[in-house]
């Protein structure tokens, strides 16, 4: 199925604020701008989340870090190529994102998706996208279109219709922490 008429939907509702349901390059997920602290806002009320728990943010290219990051290491790009699946890292020194995007000790969780469908979403929305599992908080990450609550569905402004139909089960991504010193812990595997 082709996703053109899809991100011709999907990119009003972001603009205006509103939140969309869709596939991410590990489970399905709920989408806003995540420079809109309004929309983000939305994000935690839908979910029933703390704001104090932060959300993932997907870019398209690496060198998108640089708008988002205060100081990113120079070599980031190899790191990330490195990596055989999706992998978020958990960046110190967050920028020009929505202040409740942000942790309280100012990190953020950034991916950059290699997804077709994410990617022409995040080119054409020309901003980065809060993805956060679609799910109400504490419940279980749905691995599918399929397993995503009515709650969900109904709470959103736009449901993706791409990748609907698909029974293969996603994954959450790997979790990476990148310290001040440049050291890499392990979050999530």
């Amino acid at each position: 199925m082709d996703f053109e008429q899809d991100i011709n939907a999907a990119l009003p509702v972001l603009r205006s604020g509103g939140l969309i349901l869709y596939p991410t390059d590990t489970i399905w997920g709920i989408g806003c701008d995540a420079t809109n602290e309004a929309a983000v806002k939305k994000v935690y009320e839908l979910k029933q989340r703390n704001e104090s728990k932060s959300l993932v943010i997907l870019l398209p290219d690496v060198r998108d870090l640089l708008h988002y990051v205060s100081n990113p290491r120079p070599d980031m790009a190899e790191l990330l190529a490195g990596f055989d699946r999706p992998t978020t890292v958990i960046y110190e020194g967050a920028l020009g994102l929505a202040a409740n995007a942000i942790s309280d000790d100012q990190t953020v969780a950034i991916r950059i998706v290699k997804d077709t469908f994410c990617r022409h979403l995040l080119k054409r929305l020309r901003k980065p996208l809060v993805s956060t599992s679609a799910n109400i908080s504490g419940q279980p990450s749905p691995a599918s279109f399929r397993d995503v609550s009515p709650a969900i569905v109904n709470g959103v402004d736009y449901v993706v219709k791409y990748r609907q139909e698909e029974a293969a089960a996603g994954v959450a991504s790997r979790i990476i922490r990148i310290g001040k010193d440049g050291s890499i812990a392990i979050i999530r595997d």
